[in-house]
Parts: C-alpha cells; sequence; structure tokens
C-alpha cells in the first residue's frame, strides 16, 4: 500500500514556507492558532468566488498582517480602496465576536496579485467548481481546464481528480484527467496542490489539482 502525503506539507522546509509565520510562548501557542485557523475559514467563505489562491498570516509584536493572494484583486480592494477598509472591518468584528481581538493586536492586510492564476492549483480548483457548479459536463469541464493549464509555459504537468456522483450518477466514483509529468516522489519538484468543492442537485463534489512546474535547484 502506498503512503499518501500531502504534497506541500511534504515540502514544507525545503521547496515551501509556512502560511502561517509566528513564534509564541506556550500560553499564547493555543489562541495565536485558534485565531489563525477561525480567520483562514471566515476569510474563504467572505472571499469566495473572487479567486483566492492563498491566505497567509504573519505576527510581530501586538500586530497582524493578512497576506490575501488573488488573481483579482480590483474585486477585494474595490473602488478608491473601499473594499479593503470594509474587510478590515469585518475581520475585526468577527475577531471580536470570538473573544480574539486583542490577541491578533493591529490588523494589516496586504492585497498579492497572481499575475498567472492558470499555474496556481487553488484557482484552477475553484475555475472547476465554477464550471461544475453551472451544469456543464464534468468531462468537457476537465478537457477544458487541463488545455487552458497546459497552454502556460510554466507549467509541465497537470492532474485533475473529480470524486462523487458525477453525471448525476447512483453510485459515486472517481475520474482523472492528466496531461503532462506529476513526479509526486520527487522533493525537488515543485508541485502545488489544492482541494475543492462543487455543490451540485445531486450532492458534493470534490476536486484536487496538481500542477508540476518544473524542479527547484539551489542557485
Amino acid at each position: 500500500m502506498t503512503h499518501v502525503v500531502h504534497p506541500y506539507a511534504h515540502r514544507l522546509g525545503i521547496l515551501r514556507d509556512w502560511k502561517s509565520r509566528w513564534f509564541a510562548t506556550p500560553a499564547l501557542y493555543n489562541s495565536f492558532l485558534k485565531c489563525d485557523v477561525l480567520l483562514r475559514e471566515y476569510l474563504e467563505k467572505r472571499l469566495l468566488g473572487m479567486y483566492v489562491g492563498g491566505i497567509e498570516m504573519e505576527r510581530g509584536a501586538n500586530k497582524l498582517r493578512v497576506i490575501i493572494k488573488t488573481s483579482r484583486p480590483g474585486m477585494i480592494i474595490g473602488r478608491s480602496g473601499e473594499g479593503s477598509v470594509k474587510l478590515r472591518g469585518d475581520i475585526m468584528t468577527f475577531l471580536r465576536r470570538h473573544k480574539l481581538l486583542e490577541i491578533a493586536g493591529d490588523i494589516k492586510i496586504d492585497i498579492e496579485e497572481i499575475r498567472s492564476p492558470e499555474s496556481n492549483a487553488a484557482i484552477v480548483a475553484l475555475m472547476v467548481a465554477e464550471g461544475l457548479e453551472k451544469r456543464m459536463p464534468f468531462r468537457r469541464v476537465l478537457k477544458q481546464t487541463v488545455e487552458k493549464v497546459m497552454a502556460n509555459r510554466d507549467v509541465r504537468g497537470v492532474r485533475i481528480r473529480l470524486s462523487g456522483r458525477l453525471g448525476g450518477a447512483d453510485m459515486a466514483r472517481q475520474e482523472d484527467l492528466r496531461q503532462g509529468r506529476i513526479p509526486l516522489q520527487t522533493l525537488r519538484a515543485d508541485i502545488d496542490f489544492a482541494r475543492a468543492r462543487a455543490t451540485i442537485a445531486q450532492g458534493d463534489l470534490g476536486i484536487k489539482v496538481w500542477i508540476y512546474k518544473g524542479d527547484v535547484f539551489e542557485k
């Protein structure tokens, strides 16, 4: 039997950095972790449909910096920055409701643009979910998405897996489509991985995306 590992977590400290970056005393560790988990879940729901590719958090002395990576920064920032101001207010209200505002301290929001969304696994997974929720045939969604991803010159390989009641079938099954190479065993392989969920009339469909962007060597 194979040992299946998370492609992102497997490369932590080798190619990848942690998505939450801070140091804490044992007394504060639980509170900081709870704050990060709840805030990330809230932001994923709040920014649904805005093609968010990742949410990272950094902490300093009484300061919390939230980095939102998206391919549509204009939708979050809004006209003359109104959207980001409202988002900051919503975050503070959410943390106050969960009695975590004092732990978070001063909140700063940075919005970074993802230049090539087709090479980001999280955004590709959202694109697939969007197509399935519009009741498009799942094979067509898979084929179109794989072709769109492989058209990007940074990408060497892509694999997309759907699981659930595909095509409205009574029995759940899995369908895979892959193109190019996906060397999961090689630690220096730059593999982006993401999961998403599409809600359709028959239930939820699971989506997994692997994108291989070549090997990373030390300079």
